[in-house]
C-alpha cells in the first residue's frame, strides 16, 4: 500500500529552493507543545517536548496495529518536525541569546486526526509510556501569505539566509507580519526541519525558513 509522504506530495510547502519565494500556506492540523529556553539544553524543556510530540504522532500512526480503529485512517509518513520561534520583546529571533527563546514545537497530522483522536492518543501514551501529555495541544493553523527559503547549514547561520528573505520582501513590496494577531493566531518566524541534526553533518542540515508577510499598503 502506498504511503502518503507529505514532503513529496506537497513540495511547495516542504521543498523550496535556496532563493526566496512567496507561498500561501493553507490550513493544517498539528500537535503542538509550547515552551521556553535553549533547545540545545540536554534533557531540557525542548527535548521533553520532542519526546511528547513524537510519542503522540507515532501513537496515532501505529494505531492500525491495535484494536482502536480510527475513522478515515490511511497509511502515511510522519511529517517533519516544525517550530514557531520568537524572542520576548523583539521583532526578530535573537540567535545570540538562545536561553531567551520562546517556541511552539509541532508536528503536522493527517487530515483524519481530530480532537477526539488526539485525546485518545494522549491517554494511550500516558498509559503505555507514563508521559505527562498536559502540555500537548491539538491545533488547526492557517499561516496564509509567507515568504520561504531553504537554508542549508548551521542553524546559527540562519540570519544570513533571513537577509535574503528581507531583500526579496523589499523588492516585492511585502512587509513582515511577525507578531500580527490574525483570527486568534499570532504569526511567527517558522522553521521546518528536513534533516535530523543527530545524524547529519552541520554543513548539510536542511531547514525551511518561513516568514509571515503582508502586502505593503
Amino acid at each position: 500500500m502506498n504511503k502518503l509522504d507529505y514532503k513529496k506530495e506537497y513540495k511547495d510547502l516542504y521543498l523550496p529552493k535556496t532563493v526566496p519565494s512567496r507561498i500561501d500556506v493553507p490550513n493544517m492540523k498539528f500537535i503542538c507543545v509550547t515552551g521556553k529556553g535553549n533547545p540545545n539544553q540536554e534533557a531540557g524543556e525542548y527535548q521533553q517536548a520532542l519526546q511528547l510530540l513524537y510519542g503522540l504522532s507515532f501513537t496515532i500512526k501505529m494505531s492500525k496495529m491495535g484494536e482502536h480503529k480510527i475513522n478515515g485512517y490511511f497509511e502515511y509518513v510522519v511529517p517533519p518536525l516544525e517550530g514557531f520561534w520568537w524572542s520576548e520583546g523583539e521583532q526578530n529571533v535573537n540567535y545570540e541569546h538562545k536561553e531567551q527563546f520562546n517556541w511552539i514545537s509541532m508536528i503536522r497530522q493527517p487530515e483524519f486526526v481530530t480532537e477526539e483522536v488526539f485525546q485518545w492518543a494522549c491517554e494511550e501514551l500516558k498509559k503505555k509510556k507514563g508521559l505527562d501529555t498536559q502540555k500537548a495541544e491539538f491545533r488547526e493553523i492557517k499561516e496564509g501569505l509567507c515568504v520561504q527559503i531553504l537554508h542549508v547549514g548551521s542553524y546559527d547561520d540562519e540570519p544570513k539566509t533571513i537577509q535574503k528573505i528581507e531583500a526579496y520582501m523589499e523588492q516585492e513590496g511585502l512587509k513582515s507580519a511577525i507578531g500580527n494577531l490574525e483570527k486568534g493566531f499570532v504569526r511567527r518566524h517558522h522553521e521546518i526541519y528536513l534533516t535530523d541534526p543527530r545524524r547529519t553533518k552541520v554543513e548539510n542540515l536542511k531547514t525551511v525558513i518561513r516568514i509571515p508577510v503582508k502586502e505593503e499598503r
